[in-house]
């Protein structure tokens, strides 16, 4: 398909210094990299969705819009496709980049840790905030501590309403890539790394251009 533009959505737990230099190597594209920060208490989600949709419609988005999620911003993808169509904008597609998947109503992100990160669920019911790790060069991280994982996430009735597609870049997500093949998506593989469009914009632009034209 052919985009209107691309959006590309970081995910809650870093800012969108995680897309690198990408939107720069998107030539072929009208590219809006939202800066969502404001999410930083109750109802995490939901301020997420709000923050982006405004952002979105302020920088005049041309439809159809192919929403593009990394890492945490998979499972808030749909809510914020749903705040396109209420604003009358048509979305082409949603593309998730290492992503954790859109979850059944009524599940959280605990519930997703749970069964993909066990490990990770028990270090933040014990107190620990993730991520905990150093990130590249470059990326900044916010650690979220338990209230933020077990928040339930906002989950459309009618989704999808439109192609999806998934862009696996590290080993860690070859569950959610997996998962995305059950579901019939247009998956794709780019090794450089769950930073990939940090570690290797280039390669990662083509990949990304390569899935958006397949959806």
């Amino acid at each position: 398909m052919t985009p209107g533009t691309l959006v590309l959505l970081h995910s809650p737990l870093t800012t969108a210094s995680a897309w690198g230099s990408l939107p720069d190597v998107l030539g072929a594209y009208d590219v809006v990299v939202p800066e969502i920060t404001d999410d930083d208490r109750p109802p995490y989600a939901s301020r997420y969705v709000a923050r982006a949709a405004l952002e979105i419609t302020a920088a005049g988005a041309r439809p159809p819009v192919v929403l593009v999620g990394h890492s945490g911003a998979g499972p808030l993808l749909p809510p914020i496709g749903a705040a396109q169509r209420a604003a009358h904008r048509l979305v082409g597609g949603y593309v998730f980049v290492d992503a954790e998947l859109p979850p059944p109503a009524g599940t959280s992100r605990l519930d997703q840790a749970t069964a993909f990160a066990p490990d990770v669920a028990e270090f933040l019911r014990s107190g620990g905030r993730f991520p905990d790790w150093e990130p590249p060069a470059g990326v900044t991280l916010r650690p979220r501590g338990e209230d933020f994982f077990a928040e339930e996430l906002p989950m459309p009735q009618d989704w999808p309403d439109a192609p999806c597609g998934y862009l696996r870049t590290s080993a860690a997500y070859d569950g959610q890539a997996a998962q995305a093949r059950l579901r019939g998506w247009t998956v794709a593989v780019n090794d450089a790394g769950h930073f990939a469009a940090v570690a290797d914009p280039l390669a990662t632009a083509r990949a990304l251009t390569e899935l958006i034209e397949a959806l």
